[in-house]
């Protein structure tokens, strides 16, 4: 249950302040009323463990299983019980259990994931309250996971498509650095006092400098690295780096169509949920994961304020696949827009899982002809001294 922090008044008008749990605010202020004390304003704060985001998978699971026992006609404290119940993580289980209690405190489901903090994602909590006010939570919950069930299978096609090329980048390095660190210094003493070629001065260079030097430079790898990490996770240059990644060649093609598939089916799910436009899109542009787009929803929902239509507002979106525009305006003439989100969400997943695949088949090659030349260089870089040495011994011979 959160914890609120408040500042109200009392009937003569003095100012009190202090924290309370409480399911809600609407709990909170009439536990307050209770004391003859009126609210004027709050924060709340949630424990580190009950703010835990669910995986997407997660999500998914704790709709599907709601949903059919909803749809079977199961009471819906009765339902979270036996969900709660299941063999379950126990940060799972300990967000079961909570929303349970505000079930019983007369929360609506919808509050008491609210209350859960960051553990369910916006766009599930808006979509559930929905499904209360239409009266088909069940219905609801059954879309949403199959929404997150989709997202997810996305999600882990693009990661096990990412392993080989990981894998493949980890080992160049370790060759690496074995080879400069260990290999190459046990040559070092025949090719004293000789005159070195060029390339054997290079690879002996980068030798001396990482055995001298290796270890500061993987601590100041690993600083810049986190640098960059917290740099990034500011407003203006988070969205300059999400802007740039849109324009890189084959990576910036494959996050346009997977920002676009992420978008249409968010907010085609919002939409015959009978949330407004303009909320909906509040919504879903949360749900994008790339700042820069993100940042042009203001002018979208401005526009659309001004009697534009969503085909006309969303044509000034930089990030999205020139077909998402298109679609939307077939979808708003035929009066079928829902279904039009839908199927442009379908289409785009596809490509992307393509074209992840693609990507990776054009990666792997690189990286492994990449590795072969950096050991081509390092072995012909030694060879070619060893070769004059014996080419001196030869010709010292033959006199």
């Amino acid at each position: 249950m959160p914890l609120y922090k408040y500042s109200a008044v009392t009937l003569d008008g003095s100012k009190r302040t202090g924290s309370v749990e409480a399911a809600t605010v609407d709990a909170l202020v009439a536990a307050l009323k209770e004391e003859h004390l009126f609210l004027t304003k709050w924060t709340t704060s949630q424990k580190k463990e009950e703010t835990r985001k669910l995986k997407t998978d997660e999500v998914a699971d704790f709709c599907r299983q709601l949903g059919a026992m909803l749809s079977a006609g199961i009471m819906l404290i009765r339902a979270m019980t036996i969900l709660s119940q299941r063999n379950l993580k126990p940060h799972i289980k300990k967000i079961y259990e909570e929303l349970i209690l505000d079930l019983q405190r007369g929360s609506t489901l919808s509050e008491a994931m609210t209350n859960r903090g960051r553990a369910f994602p916006e766009l599930l909590t808006n979509m559930i309250r929905a499904g209360e006010n239409t009266g088909k939570l069940d219905a609801t919950c059954e879309k949403m996971a199959v929404t997150y069930d989709k997202e997810h299978r996305l999600n882990a096609k693009i990661k096990q498509a990412l392993v080989y090329p990981i894998i493949l980048i980890v080992l160049i390095i370790g060759v690496v650095l074995i080879i400069f660190t260990f290999v190459l210094p046990q040559f070092m003493g025949l090719f004293e006092n000789m005159e070195l070629p060029l390339p054997t001065k290079i690879v002996m260079g980068i030798s001396d400098f990482l055995i001298a030097w290796g270890m500061w430079l993987i601590i100041g790898v690993v600083i810049a690295i986190a640098g960059l990490i917290t740099l990034f996770r500011q407003p203006e240059p988070r969205k300059a780096y999400d802007r740039v990644k849109l324009k890189l060649p084959k990576i910036g093609q494959l996050l346009r169509t997977i920002y676009t598939a992420r978008f249409a089916r968010t907010l085609s799910s919002l939409y015959v949920s009978g949330i407004s436009m303009i909320q909906a899109l509040n919504i879903a542009r949360s749900t994008i994961g790339n700042a820069y787009i993100e940042s042009q929803f203001d002018a979208v929902i401005e526009a659309l304020g001004n009697g534009r239509t969503l085909s006309q507002a969303l044509a000034t979106v930089d990030g999205f696949e020139p077909k998402l525009r298109s679609t939307v305006l077939i979808g708003e003439e035929s009066g079928n827009l829902e279904q039009m989100l839908e199927s442009v969400a379908d289409q785009y997943e596809y490509d992307s899982e393509i074209a992840t695949q693609s990507l990776v088949t054009l990666v792997e090659p690189v990286l492994i002809v990449f590795m072969a030349v950096i050991v081509a260089f390092v072995i012909i870089s030694v060879l070619m001294p060893i070769y004059q040495l014996y080419s001196n011994i030869g010709a010292e011979g033959g006199m």
